[in-house]
């Protein structure tokens, strides 16, 4: 009698299981992070906007004590030392303002939104996470420029300076780095509505810079219910030390400044639940 051995049994392949992490707003963030912090154009535009800010207020503030003996008695009156030094915040806002449109406008593009909303198909993690990248780096760094900007043009006024002591001073330096910050936040939320980087870039300026000027060719009557609440005009209170007649306290502008960013990301998030990536 003979038997038969049994079959040896068949090798399975069985495919290993693979833990996948859930999608936090803190896995988000750094993955924002990791990309903000590897792109070459953010360092170069960051690098314009901080070493612009203090260039031009280093030059403005050796400028004006150069001549200062030919300056009207008016000019040398209503002259603010702690303002002089920050005038480069007008560059500046122009850096920062770009580089937050593309902070979202070059994904789009690129078509890499598509890979960024399949990991994170929570979208609105995504813009929460840009906004909070983005706007931790600007103000530190906007800061930073703001305290450099501030002592070198001190230095260049010599005796027409003042010191960070001085009444208000520190406010208009902290209020420079706050003020970038929302310009900031400001063209990502744009970015994330226009979703195009020309577009998005002519919006923003075309809030920040245009509407102002076609505000003072309006009649009288209406400049001073319309001005100060332009957004540039209400955000600028908090670091212009001898504002206009009829402009907001520093923090009331600084205030309406911040509800036309939460207008913009209010937008932002309809539309970016709304549309297709």
């Amino acid at each position: 009698m003979t038997t038969t051995a049994p079959a040896p049994a068949r090798p399975q392949n069985r495919v290993p299981r693979v833990q996948v992490s859930p999608v936090t707003q803190r896995r988000v963030i750094s993955s924002e992070w990791a990309k903000f912090t590897t792109l070459r154009s953010t360092w170069v535009t960051l690098a314009v906007a901080l070493l612009g800010m203090i260039a031009v207020g280093a030059l403005a503030s050796w400028a004006i004590d150069a001549h200062w003996s030919h300056m009207h008695p008016d000019d040398r009156a209503s002259f603010s030392p702690i303002t002089q030094s920050l005038t480069g915040v007008y560059l500046a806002q122009l850096a920062i303002g770009v580089l937050g449109v593309l902070v979202i406008s070059g994904e789009y593009a690129t078509g890499m939104i598509r890979a960024t909303l399949s990991a994170a198909p929570r979208r609105l993690l995504v813009l929460w996470a840009k906004l909070t990248v983005f706007s931790v780096v600007t103000f530190v760094l906007m800061l930073v420029g703001a305290l450099v900007s501030f002592f070198l043009g001190q230095a260049l006024l010599h005796s027409h300076g003042t010191t960070l002591g001085a009444h208000e001073a520190l406010q208009a330096v902290v209020g420079v780095a706050l003020y970038l910050t929302v310009v900031g936040a400001l063209g990502v939320a744009i970015g994330f509505c226009v979703r195009s980087t020309a577009g998005g870039i002519a919006t923003l300026f075309g809030v920040l810079l245009v509407l102002p000027t076609i505000g003072h060719v309006l009649p009288a009557s209406w400049q001073t219910h319309i001005l100060p609440y332009l957004p540039s005009n209400a955000g600028g209170a908090l670091y212009s030390l001898h504002p206009d007649p009829g402009t907001l306290a520093p923090w009331a502008g600084f205030g309406v400044m911040c509800c036309w960013m939460v207008a913009a990301v209010v937008a932002a998030v309809v539309l970016l639940r709304r549309r297709d990536a």
